[in-house]
């Protein structure tokens, strides 16, 4: 009998074609859906796939059967599995479940790097009891057994101070502390001290020399051995004080003006230095209107080891090495004053317990070895339990901001848990001191400085962890699309969040950021019109908006007649805007329905040519336009009347009718078309002049003059998926990238320029392949900044690289050191005369000239510094002679233009 990992091994043995096949199963002859049932899949699955054995797909079949059950979707479980049928969501969801199993089992867990170890010595020989953060002051306080104080600072750990504390309750020889908590919420810096006199006495340390005792809390029926304090972070005058005692009681104290006094005063004092005594009989008895008790036997007759009071379950927690109150939660009742009690039993009780805010987890340190973790509503067993200890479990703590938890054994062993997946990730052991003696040490933790204290008698133990350096993020979501402004000088960035941001191409800093653009819906894509000063941002929410650079929402295109669509593209032509994407049809925008903020979109006169949705379109000069699909058809146009010219396809049209798919990664999608530049003059010859990628990471080559496929590749893996691509600006290289971040660059100059008879399925020359991303590339711009050719990648992992063509990564937009990009140089004539021609062909094609905003000026000043005075000068000549033939060719232009 086979097992789950061979049906694992078939599963990834299994391509996309094979997932392909295995649904079509579920198709009847009409089209529709069906479920098959376990005979009927192993003979149609083994004879359609290919591959795999009749008892792998039996096994298959019977894991979706049992998932389907445990979720509770096959109503009637003792159904024989003769009857039992699946369909296809069935099979989808559990591989989708087996999928996401699998992706949380292989993360890697970060385990953190220490530092070598740093053994502190304390002045005085007793053991040190507590270690607290006084985060106001950025210094550690320690105590210890005998009373003795000290301030540590929390850079170097070096000691500032140190005092002992006074009790006149009893000689100073027989002082002996047995907790210590920080009263953070009062208005002096004040800490409550447990002593073995059977009271808890609380000081006031305002210049943190000098300790004094403001009050004592006395008439403890037994010695209070743990303390916990617990503030309201809505309300501050709320507070928590817990006390767990040796005789295995636990009390509790609730102030109610913590911030102003947490016991009222009945008397004067006769001593300045004498502190107020507090009966805790007074309190009982509600004497103290600011101030009320809640007691309850947890442990008797063991020892309270730890006491917390849970403020989001408004419940107290404690533990005991006795094994049949190993841990008991006392729950807040509020029309009872009593509390409500919950025990929880281990084989040998424990000694530690902490819980997890975010997980609602509880875990204990046992004396059988065992961490155990708890859901707090449940008695009857742990949720799972941590062995890995050799020797009892002293001490637990939490990583609050992680789903992490550190134990440590008497046996010196420290161990670092994944919540998640139940591992030991780390083991540290051999570092810490050989105390003789049984000791019983403490572990505190403190995230924020990433320090972890433990103590040994005396003895103080370091371990600090390298912080871990941060990942540089150009946004905080996913980046959707990038644009270079090349009248600014500046890079455009929009992410999934409605974001966009403004960078400075030079040095990589942010300028300005525009949040919500469409509320909380995700930009897909944009544009910039001829003049670069405005910004077309499409969202998901169907709408397509015009922007000027100062935030200014000027228009808004209803391109989705009010529903959310998916926009791929934004097109602007010389007299009208194309929006596509999600249809058949191309939506356009005609300029001279641009008088109102709302613009409604008009009819595209050429009606429907492709058989899939519209994904990607480019433009040349004069007047051709192209449009690629879904299915993988391409259609030429003449853009002014708008109507079919040719159509292009990758295969022979019957053949291409039989590989047709209709899900979203179809291997013939086209999502990226591109004219080369500088090839207009050889298209009548039959070169290649356009290219085109898209879902099986194949690159073409077309010719649009005959209207044939001139030559392809593939750049990419075809099982990656969609690939993205960018030419640059002379037309000599062709970017693409995949969705592991790997980006290529490739040397097309002379690629498909002499046509063959055939299609050419030679490699052009690959000049170089990096990864300046760790996700999906998801967009790629290549522009001319200055003297230099460079490129713009976006990627889902949040960030946005800047590169040196052919491919030397500059740095990630938003990164702490900003780089410094040479000063830009006068271009070579060949350079600027490419420019020139493509500024030229820019401005002439979209029509948006003579619209050029009043702002435009006072923004460009920004970067002038940037040319020498002659570049200057040429530039505002060049600039005066298009503003006078724009405003000779506005005159035919109504007053109300686009951008008015």
């Amino acid at each position: 009998m086979g097992t789950r990992m061979e049906v694992a091994q078939l599963e990834s043995r299994m391509n996309a074609e094979d997932y392909r096949k295995l649904q079509n199963l579920f198709l009847d002859f009409s089209g529709a859906s069906r479920s098959l049932s376990r005979i009927q899949f192993i003979d149609l699955a083994w004879s359609s796939v290919g591959h795999g054995s009749k008892e792998e797909y039996g096994f298959l079949f019977d894991s979706v059967v049992l998932s389907q059950e445990r979720s509770g979707l096959l109503l009637d479980s003792d159904t024989s599995k003769e009857k039992e049928c699946i369909d296809w969501g069935g099979l989808c969801s559990f591989l989708l479940l087996e999928l996401s199993n699998k992706f949380k089992n292989s993360k890697t867990v970060s385990a953190p790097c220490w530092k070598p170890p740093r053994t502190l010595t304390c002045p005085h020989r007793d053991p040190v009891q507590k270690v607290l953060y006084l985060q106001s002051s950025g210094q550690y306080l320690t105590v210890s057994k005998g009373g003795n104080v000290g301030l540590r600072d929390v850079e170097d750990m070096s000691l500032l101070h140190t005092h002992r504390l006074q009790n006149s309750t009893v000689a100073p020889k027989d002082l002996w502390v047995t907790d210590v908590v920080l009263l953070q919420n009062v208005d002096k810096s004040q800490i409550a001290v447990g002593f073995t006199s059977k009271e808890v006495c609380f000081y006031d340390f305002v210049c943190e020399k000098t300790f004094s005792c403001k009050c004592k809390l006395q008439g403890l029926n037994f010695t209070p051995w743990c303390l916990d304090y617990w503030v309201d972070p809505c309300n501050p005058d709320q507070a928590v004080l817990t006390i767990g005692d040796i005789g295995g009681w636990v009390s509790a104290l609730y102030f109610t003006s913590a911030q102003i006094f947490l016991f009222e005063r009945f008397s004067l004092r006769t001593d300045s230095d004498s502190a107020d005594i507090i009966l805790w009989d007074d309190l009982a008895k509600g004497k103290h209107r600011s101030c009320y008790t809640v007691t309850h036997q947890a442990h008797a007759p063991g020892w309270v080891r730890k006491v917390r009071y849970l403020g989001s379950l408004e419940a107290f927690v404690s533990c005991s090495i006795a094994p049949q109150s190993s841990m008991v939660i006392g729950w807040r009742d509020k029309e009872s004053t009593s509390l409500r009690i919950t025990s929880y039993s281990t084989k040998g009780g424990v000694w530690d317990v902490d819980f997890h805010i975010g997980l609602g987890l509880l875990a204990t340190a046992g004396v059988d070895h065992h961490v155990l973790l708890w859901n707090p509503y449940v008695t009857s067993e742990p949720v799972c339990a941590l062995g890995g200890h050799t020797s009892p479990v002293i001490a637990v703590c939490f990583l609050q901001t992680k789903q992490q938890l550190l134990s440590y054994s008497k046996d010196k062993v420290l161990c670092l848990w994944d919540v998640s997946s139940q591992l030991c990730t780390h083991r540290l052991a051999g570092v810490f001191p050989n105390i003789q003696g049984d000791t019983h040490p403490f572990l505190f933790l403190n995230e924020e400085c990433q320090h972890l204290v433990l103590s040994f008698n005396s003895l103080l133990l370091l371990l600090e962890s390298k912080r871990e350096e941060k990942k540089t993020c150009s946004h905080e979501h996913p980046v959707t699309c990038v644009l270079y402004n090349s009248r600014f000088r500046q890079v455009v960035s929009s992410d999934s969040a409605s974001s966009v941001i403004f960078w400075l191409t030079d040095t990589g800093q942010k300028v300005k950021q525009f949040h919500r653009c469409h509320g909380d819906a995700e930009i897909s894509t944009m544009a910039l019109d001829g003049t670069q000063t405005r910004l077309f941002t499409a969202g998901a929410d169907g709408e397509v908006k015009v922007w000027d650079f100062n935030g200014r929402c000027l228009h808004r295109m209803n391109a989705g007649l009010g529903r959310a669509v998916r926009i791929s593209q934004v097109l602007l032509l010389k007299r009208s805007i194309l929006v596509m994407g999600w249809e058949r049809n191309l939506t356009v925008f005609r300029l001279h329905s641009f008088l109102q903020s709302t613009v409604e979109p008009c009819e595209w006169k050429g009606g429907l040519e492709h058989r899939g949705a519209v994904l990607c379109a480019a433009f040349q000069p004069p007047q051709t336009l192209v449009t690629g699909s879904y299915h993988g058809e391409i259609i030429v146009w003449n853009s002014s009347t708008e109507k079919a010219l040719r159509k292009l396809w990758p295969h022979d049209e019957g053949e291409d009718c039989k590989k047709q798919q209709e899900d979203s990664d179809s291997c013939d999608a086209i999502t990226r078309l591109f004219f080369i530049p500088g090839r207009a003059s050889v298209t009548t010859a039959g070169a290649a002049d356009l290219v085109s990628c898209g879902g099986s990471g194949t690159v073409r080559l077309w010719s649009t003059q005959r209207g044939r496929l001139v030559g392809q590749f593939t750049a990419h893996e075809g099982e990656l998926g969609s690939i993205v691509m960018a030419v640059s600006p002379c037309g000599e290289y062709l970017t693409t990238a995949d969705r592991k971040g790997t980006v290529k660059i490739w040397d097309v100059k002379y690629y498909c320029l002499t046509p063959g008879e055939g299609v050419n399925k030679e490699l052009p020359k690959l000049l170089s392949s990096f990864h300046p991303h760790l996700d999906h590339v998801t967009h790629l711009e290549m522009c001319l900044h200055g003297d230099k050719l460079l490129l713009l990648s976006a990627s889902s992992d949040c960030s946005l690289a800047l590169s040196y063509l052919p491919g030397e990564t500059v740095g990630l937009f938003g990164q702490s050191d900003p780089w410094c990009l040479e000063r830009p140089g006068t271009p070579q004539p060949q350079q600027e005369t490419e420019r020139d021609q493509s500024d030229r062909g820019r401005q002439k094609n979209t029509g948006l000239e003579g619209m050029r905003s009043p702002l435009a000026s006072s923004e460009t000043n920004v970067n002038q510094g940037h040319d020498s005075p002659a570049e200057r000068g040429q530039l505002w000549i060049k600039d005066q002679k298009m503003a006078k033939r724009d405003r000779r060719e506005t005159k035919v232009v109504t007053r109300g233009t686009l951008f008015s």
